[in-house]
């Protein structure tokens, strides 16, 4: 009754503000809601990003990368989350890959969110850099940056981001999919290449590759290289070594702007 009489006295704001309310409901119950792929019971967890149902299917959890190198714990949280549950399984494509794995969200029976969110949240998994559908890539990345806030998981660690200023711990993560942090000192291009170079010594400092091919999208989005120069930013994706350590960035989201110059 209270509510019903505070609406009253103020009919037009308090219409506005359910409706906002509301809307904000509907747009996180669509967070990575993709079409049904199926639905099954967890059998087993076989790795920090997949598991087994009771029918044999191997499912791969889309939109998450593996957050450090502790098999054991992120395995036992993804385990405390699925196991033994029933889930449905959501998606853009149900095609198995070339080992036979559904990528999928997975959603735990009655649950809203998806597994790979809980994870996020744990600090216990990476937001991927090929989430297409922005709603999703929004709703993974809040549940990352909450976890980083509040230091959970793998955020504990001061380590988790790696530092531009010692490319020597981001080699020892060559293969892995890293987060890395620092200032782009210059920009240059040799051939089809565009490179965001964190250091002055080409064959040992970190640099982020940008392919010609996908420059458009940068500038589409604000983004172009040159306007990164002197900005600190935060660069994810699998690390290689090319001279000095390297990611290859593919997609606009693998880059993040964190200050001003």
């Amino acid at each position: 009754m209270r509510q019903q009489s505070r609406c009253s006295a103020a009919l037009p704001a308090c219409a506005a503000s359910l409706l906002a309310l509301a809307s904000v409901g509907r747009a996180e119950a669509a967070d990575c809601a993709f079409e049904p792929q199926g639905e099954g019971r967890v059998a087993t967890v076989v790795g920090a990003r997949s598991l087994r149902l009771e029918d044999g299917r191997e499912i791969r959890l889309a939109g998450i990368e593996q957050a450090g190198t502790d098999q054991a714990r992120i395995r036992a949280a993804l385990s405390a989350i699925v196991g033994g549950r029933d889930v449905t399984l959501r998606g853009e494509d149900d095609s198995p890959d070339r080992y036979g794995r559904q990528s999928a969200f997975v959603f735990v029976e009655g649950s809203e969110h998806s597994v790979q969110t809980e994870l996020l949240r744990r600090g216990e998994a990476l937001v991927s850099s090929d989430i297409s559908e922005k709603n999703c890539a929004a709703a993974l990345t809040s549940a990352e940056t909450s976890a980083r806030q509040a230091k959970l998981g793998i955020w504990a660690e001061t380590a988790a981001i790696k530092n531009t200023e010692s490319p020597g711990d981001i080699l020892a993560a060559i293969g892995h999919f890293t987060v890395v942090e620092g200032r782009v000192l210059s920009v240059r291009q040799a051939g089809a290449i565009t490179y965001l170079n964190f250091g002055r010594n080409w064959t040992q400092d970190f640099a982020a590759t940008i392919s010609r091919r996908i420059i458009p999208a940068f500038e589409n989005a604000g983004l172009g290289p040159k306007s990164l120069e002197n900005r600190r930013i935060r660069v994810r994706g699998v690390v290689s070594s090319r001279g000095g350590p390297r990611i290859e960035v593919l997609r606009v989201e693998q880059i993040e702007v964190l200050g001003g110059k």
